[in-house]
């Protein structure tokens, strides 16, 4: 593990004061903190001529190796120490990389989670970045592998957390929910969630509470990140999306709560295959299904199988995609209409809502009969789900295209109505569904009434 050759000053003098005053020999120091990064994969080799660099010449060791050495003191001084504390919290953060980590231990897991957060809002952060699949394999694999932390107790501070601040972060993450189906992820309501998380979930994460409180806190801002992941993917910011989920998929893990780490398995893989990468999707849907087969509702489950359906459609695999919705149907039919023991972050799933979905599904492979049947059984409020009322009109609209003979005029109207809905809605999302309809209208492109329709979709439609 390398080290920063760069000193931040000519001596660390909090660092040495700290280790003077543990008692602790350089030597004993360096050999804690390798065993301690060796428990988060990292191979370290320090010394205790490492010890003395970073006392005596203020060299820094890498980032994730900082709070470390936090730990080890607290260890020794039978009290919690903070990087501040050791002169070791400098702001060296590579924007290219931030969000992308998936840390074994809890503190690192904090900092990576909290360090994104903070990052994530500067202008400059990612603007023009995509999704890379790449940076999924880590944290789909060590997810799979421990899907739950064994403890979540964290005692590295003097603030105490307590059941009011979990409940504040719920009630901020169910408000959210609302806000986002209704106005879209662009919506400036959406965007108070990463304040959220910068300025009340953080400051939590970095204080005191036990495993009971550890966990609940952790489910909280797990919620919090999702639904700005969400947010981030439905104002088409795809890079920030992608670092959202991995930051909630191993804020979950924290929680153990293994349900909601596969819900936003597949909120990523929903992502993934709207990008083009549907055998990515699908294997992300079907290791959450695996893995959360046993701790999981029926209707959670369901939701698992709904996205690997529409994963499938969109890789035109007529067959599985057919199987998927079954399977989705038959456990949504087992859940009933009984929400008493589902999670409050899946109540949206209803059969009105796997039907909408159905229709796309069919839509996307061609098959505009059992789309527009299945449109039958989509009723859905209006106002509380607009962006999904919205694209499913879209949806609509392009399945009426289908065929041998098209139904230009009621597509047309369902368009336009689709775009009364949309008008009110930030959302890019609901802007590239917009123009994939203009795509297949392009065979009447000269049309008086296509060409208004356009000129609604690029003058009415906020992108975000």
């Amino acid at each position: 593990m390398a080290e920063q050759t760069q000193p931040i000053c000519a001596i660390n003098t909090r660092l040495n004061a700290l280790i003077m005053a543990s008692g602790a020999s350089r030597k004993s120091l360096a050999l804690r903190i390798n065993e301690l990064a060796a428990v988060d994969g990292k191979h370290t080799a320090y010394t205790h001529t490492s010890v003395a660099n970073w006392t005596r010449r203020g060299m820094m060791p890498d980032r994730e190796i900082r709070p470390l050495i936090a730990l080890a003191l607290a260890e020794r001084l039978g009290r919690p120490v903070t990087v501040a504390e050791i002169g070791m919290q400098v702001d060296d953060r590579d924007p290219a990389t931030a969000g992308l980590e998936f840390p074994r231990t809890l503190p690192n897991a904090i900092l990576a989670a909290t360090d994104y957060w903070s990052l994530v809002d500067r202008r400059d952060f990612l603007t023009a970045a995509s999704l890379a699949m790449t940076g999924w394999a880590t944290p789909v694999r060590r997810w799979l592998t421990t899907p739950a932390d064994s403890d979540a107790t964290h005692l590295v501070s003097q603030r105490h957390v307590g059941a009011a601040d979990v409940a504040g972060l719920l009630t901020a993450a169910e408000d959210a929910r609302g806000w986002d189906s209704r106005y879209g992820g662009g919506s400036w309501r959406s965007s108070a969630v990463l304040a959220c998380l910068r300025e009340q979930a953080a400051p939590l994460l970095h204080g005191r509470y036990n495993d009971h409180t550890g966990r609940q806190l952790f489910a909280a801002t797990a919620q919090l990140s999702r639904l700005a992941g969400w947010s981030a993917f439905d104002s088409g910011h795809q890079a920030a999306a992608q670092r959202h989920y991995i930051q909630a998929l191993r804020l979950a893990r924290a929680a153990g709560d293994v349900p909601f780490g596969g819900y936003v398995l597949v909120c990523a893989a929903l992502q993934a295959s709207l990008r083009g990468f549907h055998d990515d999707a699908i294997d992300m849907c079907q290791g959450a299904y695996e893995r959360a087969k046993h701790t999981a509702t029926p209707r959670v489950l369901a939701f698992y199988r709904l996205i690997e359906a529409r994963a499938h459609a969109r890789a035109s695999d007529a067959p599985a995609a057919g199987r998927a919705l079954a399977a989705s149907d038959t456990l949504l039919n087992r859940a009933g209409n009984h929400h008493g023991d589902d999670p409050t972050w899946i109540d949206f799933y209803t059969h009105a809502r796997l039907a909408a979905d159905a229709v796309e599904i069919h839509r996307d492979l061609g098959l505009p009969t059992p789309a527009l049947r299945w449109n039958s059984e989509a009723a859905m409020p209006t106002d509380t789900f607009a962006r999904s009322y919205g694209l499913r009109l879209v949806v609509l609209a392009s399945t009426r295209l289908l065929g041998p003979h098209p139904d230009l005029d009621t597509a047309l109207t369902q368009g336009n109505q689709a775009i009364d809905v949309l008008t009110h809605v930030s959302s890019a999302r609901a802007t590239d569904y917009a123009n994939n309809l203009l795509r297949r209208l392009h065979p009447w492109k000269h049309e008086p009434d296509v060409t208004h329709l356009a000129h609604r979709i690029r003058t009415e439609l906020t992108a975000a």
